[in-house]
């Protein structure tokens, strides 16, 4: 998450009524500190969209058929995403969503209150600042020595321990805990445990963090592909031509290196 240097903060809105969706997003437009990247209908959009994103907020209905407001947390949990706030949206009473506050920044009784909705964001303004002031390094703090980039890795498919060219590398990417490495010969498994011991060992000039679980050689990129609302996924060169979302942090980068 990011306030971005305009001091906007972006959210995004979650509830599977489209009356519910327009009428805060008619409230937001009074709010310039908020940029609404996008809404979703149910919950599993907006587990995609939390994790594409990376939205500084997100509005949350409670309830929602299937994958409900707050099994949409408990899933980004299982996925070890990076959680954004979350103010929940709810009907109920004030003592029934006391329940809730373990579990978001705020909540919002419908229908939501303008002059309540201010005191939300305000609060919210408070918390992503504190956080990103935390998150910044210390200009006393040592430089970390980097790591030796290699331009050999070795990469395990069918048995077999093969030695790649890391140029040849189109890009990497991780899932519960397994890397895999595709290549413009060979798809296999890499023997490091995370993304970022794998990127440290990297040119950092070739290899790019686009998204949290998946690493690209800029080299290897075939096609930007549009995609939800101000993003895009890329296409990539190898056989499959795998199409890899670029998440919204990286998504100003993007803009900047290829003149989007």
């Amino acid at each position: 998450m990011s306030l971005k240097a305009s001091g906007t903060i972006s959210a995004l809105i979650v509830d599977d009524e489209q009356l519910a969706r327009d009428e805060l997003s008619y409230l937001l437009k009074d709010f310039p500190e908020i940029e609404l990247v996008d809404c979703a209908s149910n919950g599993l959009e907006a587990v995609d969209m939390i994790e594409t994103l990376e939205p500084d907020l997100v509005f949350l209905d409670v309830q929602m058929p299937g994958l409900d407001g707050l099994g949409v947390i408990r899933k980004l949990r299982e996925m070890g995403v990076t959680l954004p706030h979350f103010i929940l949206a709810t009907a109920f009473d004030q003592y029934a969503v006391e329940a809730f506050r373990l579990e978001a920044m705020d909540y919002l009784l419908k229908p939501v209150d303008k002059e309540r909705l201010g005191v939300t964001i305000e609060r919210a303004q408070r918390i992503v600042e504190a956080k990103q002031s935390a998150d910044k390094p210390v200009d006393s703090a040592p430089e970390a020595k980097p790591a030796l980039q290699r331009t050999k890795l070795l990469v395990r498919s069918a048995n077999r321990n093969l030695i790649v060219d890391a140029n040849d590398v189109i890009y990497a990417t991780i899932d519960d805990g397994l890397i895999t490495v595709v290549t413009t010969q060979v798809e296999g498994h890499s023997n490091y445990r995370t993304i970022e011991e794998l990127q440290s060992n990297l040119d950092p000039n070739v290899f790019w963090r686009v998204h949290r679980s998946f690493l690209v050689n800029i080299n290897r990129i075939r096609e930007v592909v549009p995609w939800f609302k101000s993003s895009f996924q890329l296409k990539m060169d190898d056989k499959k031509q795998t199409e890899i979302p670029v998440s919204r942090i990286q998504t100003k980068r993007l803009r900047s290196l290829l003149k989007l």
